[in-house]
């Protein structure tokens, strides 16, 4: 109502919505859903169209900002404005539904290399657009006014029956690799299709304007009949992961203008002369070739390309400038990749240094990036454009990957817009910040290195040792970071200090590869905010800085996840020193500890379990020795709060110490040696979860399990019955599934489940819907 009245200028247009009566309701779902009436019967026809729309999506479904603007357009439902084109006008109706409240929950979630905004409908939003129109449904609501139906969205497998009688169909939507039957269907009126692995005839979809493939496993080529739906606008493939070319007509597809390709890593390359295709508006693949029009030339009079663009294979272009990047004031994020995609093997003796630095040179983007990843580059130096800090002026994503011989980076560490920062395995850099000139930069003091940034990734820098170089700071002073979230350093064995960071909440800092690290100073004080911790590097817990205005012992109350990584975390973390600076206070606040990695524990640690007063999950992860000291029977866990127990991949663990209190959930994974699990090992009346994969020397069940509602056992050949009367003894339980060389097996009968307990060994793999690959047949287009 608020976005309503807000938008209403005038006082008789007050009047009219007073005279309503609609504050004469109060409460309840009845007596809302007229509010929201009247907010949607001022909503313009264009709005009104594309809320409508969204019931055909189930509620709490969560929908795809860019779907579903591209199915509004290929439905109609938004006109070209002015100097807009269908993309940005959907995305202003989009911004005013959620403004006007009639979606909702918009949040971005990240799909590997790229993003997407997605957002919910409210459930009585849910029902008003049920109210208003019958033409969108899904199929568990499908009412029997088939012929009414123009949008659907189907959730079984089966689609012919479903949508017998629905011979208007615009939209179909379905998720199911059972599509063979499409193509019994004559959908003359279809203008989207979302499918896996169809079968259908193009001669009956000539109307089509929106086709979405993704997650067709099974293409591996697209046949040259999908190039007579020249109609078609919106083309998704994403995810495809075997499809290796794209039809050699698409060209003539004049109408294509948006054409999805994220994940398609076997794609060899682009159909030849893609120039032509001058609508094109997203692209966001481009695999360069080789040869007379596969060139990355054929990018230069695609002017309108926007969104994200990824050019692979650039290890076989001679000069960049041909794409014309800097022209294409659409492109919001840009992916420079010298191979062919993320996972490719990257192979160091095939690689042309001057070649590469040339080409990065000419590769020139527009000042307004938002986003720039750079992958298997091999040139020692950035570009010159790369220098200057206003080509930055607007980037909030930087990433750069498998560059190994490149001693540099784009001058971003001043900017005032960078939020995400990720650096994978560059071998030669040894600083993050060069030659921090105060004078050139025009600050009179001395400016904070990378300002806004939120979240940064620092993995496999084996020469990095410092944060910035040619300062005005101390030689070994912290770094400070004002607004980062989240820090993960991994195999930064020569990085000696942690920054400064008043907001960081999450922290990761280990090395997997066991080399030596050099000690790390860790500003413990400073991270008021911190609520994860991995330590996994030998840590000096650095004294508060009273000049800063911190108390000698202040540290933050808000650390509730540890993870203590190798000897050198435990020891750290353990040092006397370091409890002494603070660190023993934080620890009274941890409540989910993990403890991996660690071959010097040779017994349960119950004296470091003692500064966890607050522990309610504990976790011991592939610690070889512990176990082989001491006495498990004779020792008890000092944790008074805690309800689950995790031990994963510790060979030498006979049995598990007795609990001081009851436990709520006991997994226990891949420990050969664990013959015992008595009831005298713990406290387990109240255990409700008990979870065991692959003890081999595990010989029975403990007693007193009369909690128990989910039991799962795997792989414990040890195991040859099981009391009789156990499901008696068990009344709550609800899952007891047992797996390959387990012994049990259940089964229902008739209305109430019957507990079956059967020696009976599984020798052959179970067969179930998963094999097969069921390929598409011949005849799909």
């Amino acid at each position: 109502m608020g976005g309503l009245m807000n938008s209403k200028k005038q006082v008789q247009e007050w009047e009219t919505i007073a005279e309503s009566d609609i504050g004469a309701t109060s409460g309840g779902k009845d007596e809302v859903l007229p509010i929201l009436k009247l907010s949607y019967r001022y909503l313009s026809p264009e709005l009104k169209s594309c809320f409508a729309f969204c019931a055909v999506f189930p509620k709490d479904y969560e929908m795809e900002k860019d779907r579903l603007i591209k199915l509004w357009m290929a439905n109609g439902f938004i006109h070209e404005e002015g100097q807009l084109n269908l993309a940005q006008k959907g995305e202003l109706v989009f911004d005013e539904l959620v403004w006007r409240a009639f979606l909702q929950d918009v949040k971005v979630i990240s799909f590997g290399d790229y993003t997407a905004v997605h957002c919910k409908m409210h459930d009585l939003m849910h029902d008003l657009a049920n109210y208003v129109t019958d033409e969108c449904q899904f199929a568990e609501e499908l009412s029997q006014k088939k012929a009414s139906v123009l949008h659907l969205q189907l959730l079984g497998t089966q689609i012919s029956g479903s949508i017998k009688g629905t011979s208007f169909l615009r939209t179909l939507l379905t998720q199911s690799g059972n599509n063979k039957d499409l193509s019994e269907l004559k959908l003359r009126s279809l203008r989207a299709l979302c499918c896996i692995n169809p079968s259908i005839h193009t001669q009956f979809t000539t109307h089509l304007r929106y086709l979405d493939l993704s997650n067709s496993r099974n293409i591996d080529r697209l046949p040259n009949s999908i190039c007579t739906l020249y109609n078609l606008q919106i083309l998704w493939l994403n995810r495809c992961n075997r499809l290796q070319q794209l039809p050699e007509g698409m060209t003539s597809m004049k109408k294509l203008s948006h054409v999805y390709l994220f994940g398609c890593h076997s794609l060899q390359h682009m159909p030849p002369k893609l120039s032509l295709m001058h609508n094109l508006q997203t692209l966001t693949t481009f695999v360069v070739g080789t040869g007379d029009g596969f060139g990355i030339e054929e990018l230069k009079d695609l002017g309108q390309l926007g969104n994200r663009l990824e050019l692979y294979n650039l290890k076989k272009v001679k000069s960049g400038s041909k794409a014309n990047l800097h022209s294409k004031h659409n492109l919001n994020e840009l992916l420079l990749h010298w191979g062919r995609w993320a996972g490719a093997v990257y192979n160091e003796e095939e690689v042309d240094t001057t070649n590469e630095e040339e080409v990065l040179e000419s590769l020139v983007p527009h000042g307004e990036l938002k986003g720039l990843e750079v992958r298997e580059y091999s040139g020692m130096a950035i570009p010159q454009w790369m220098k200057k800090p206003n080509m930055f002026k607007a980037l909030t994503k930087l990433s750069m990957s498998t560059c190994p011989r490149c001693t540099d980076l784009p001058v971003v560490w001043l900017s005032s817009s960078l939020e995400y920062l990720s650096l994978h395995r560059m071998d030669s850099l040894t600083t993050l910040c060069k030659s921090v000139n105060v004078a050139a930069a025009g600050y009179n003091n001395s400016p904070q290195i990378f300002p806004k940034l939120k979240r940064m990734e620092l993995v496999d820098l084996p020469e990095l040792e410092t944060w910035e170089e040619n300062s005005e700071k101390e030689p070994n002073s912290l770094p400070v970071l004002p607004q980062l979230e989240e820090l993960t350093i991994r195999e930064c064995n020569k990085l000696s200090t942690l920054p400064e960071s008043p907001l960081l909440t999450y922290l990761l800092c280990d090395s997997l590869s066991g080399a030596s690290q050099v000690p790390k100073s860790m500003p413990l004080s400073s991270w008021s905010s911190i609520s994860y911790l991995s330590i996994g590097f030998p840590a000096n817990v650095v004294p508060p800085q009273k000049d800063k205005g911190c108390e000698s012992h202040s540290v933050p109350d808000t650390l509730r996840e540890l993870h203590l990584q190798g000897d050198d975390g435990f020891q750290s973390t353990f040092n006397s020193s370091n409890l002494q600076l603070g660190l023993r206070d934080c620890l009274a606040f941890v409540e989910d500890l993990t403890i991996s990695l660690c071959s010097n524990i040779v017994s349960w640690p119950m004296e470091e379990l003692w500064y966890f007063p607050r522990l309610r999950s504990l976790r011991f992860f592939r610690c070889n020795n512990l176990g082989e000291k001491g006495s498990f029977s004779e020792e008890i866990l000092p944790l008074p709060r805690l309800e689950a127990l995790t031990v994963e991949c510790c060979d030498s663990v006979l049995g598990i110490p007795k609990l001081s209190a009851p436990l709520g959930k006991l997994k226990i994974w891949n420990c050969k040696n664990l013959a015992s699990l008595t009831s005298e090992s713990g406290n387990l009346v109240k255990l409700r979860d008990l979870y065991v994969w692959d003890c081999s020397a595990l010989k029975a069940l403990p007693d007193g399990l009369t909690s128990l509602e989910r039991l799962t056992i795997e792989f414990c050949p040890g195991i040859e019955e099981f009391p009789p009367d156990l499901q008696q003894r068990l009344p709550d339980l609800k899952q007891f599934p047992v797996f390959p060389a387990g012994i049990i097996y259940v089964r229902t009968q008739g209305k109430r489940p019957a507990w079956e307990l059967t020696p009976a060994r599984i020798t052959q793999p179970l067969e179930g819907p998963w094999t097969g690959e069921n390929r598409p047949g011949d005849g799909w287009f």
